[in-house]
């Protein structure tokens, strides 16, 4: 007997999420580095686990964090996360966590050394992206990028600017269009 798709009951956990092709669960967004994307041309992207104290995944819950001075180095073969506020959970006592410590990143191995041998090249870094939560965990997106000169940087704004035009004019057309 054929049931239709829409009345069959839904599966719930991995077996869905494998049936509808996603790769893991909603992305929560707690904080965005988007200095990063105007000073530096992304090359590649990872996400990466963070080791952190119980009062930093409440304060990072609230969203008051900022990744704009953040940087990622590798130290001995672990990635650490430095520079990234997030601030003091108002309701910690004495087992509060500095605003400013540095954070390991949780990679693979392959992951490390690569971003490491890629690093090490001139005008190559690693900054933070993004940090936010996925199925209740803490993750960061890192990059390794290139640093921009003044004219990329310039030449990029006016590609922003040239594409919010063009939309502006077909949505105004497509405006004028319904209404005749």
């Amino acid at each position: 007997m054929y049931v239709p798709k829409e009345s069959q009951p839904k599966q719930g956990g991995a077996a869905a999420k494998a049936r509808d092709g996603e790769k893991g669960g909603k992305r929560k967004i707690v904080a965005q580095n988007k200095k990063a994307r105007h000073d530096y041309a992304i090359i590649d992207t990872y996400e990466a686990g963070l080791v952190l104290m119980g009062t930093e995944v409440k304060s990072l819950r609230e969203g008051r964090t900022s990744l704009a001075d953040g940087f990622v180095q590798i130290d001995r073969g672990e990635a650490w996360l430095h520079n990234a506020h997030i601030p003091e959970y108002h309701q910690g006592s004495w087992t509060n966590h500095s605003a400013r410590r540095k954070r390991k990143l949780l990679l693979h191995r392959e992951e490390i050394d690569k971003l490491e041998a890629k690093s090490q090249e001139t005008g190559h870094t690693i900054v933070p992206l993004a940090l936010y939560f996925k199925d209740g965990r803490a993750k960061a997106e890192i990059a390794l990028a290139r640093g921009k000169k003044e004219y990329d940087k310039r030449q990029t704004l006016r590609e922003k600017q040239d594409r919010r035009e063009s939309d502006r004019a077909i949505a105004a057309a497509k405006r004028r269009q319904r209404g005749v």
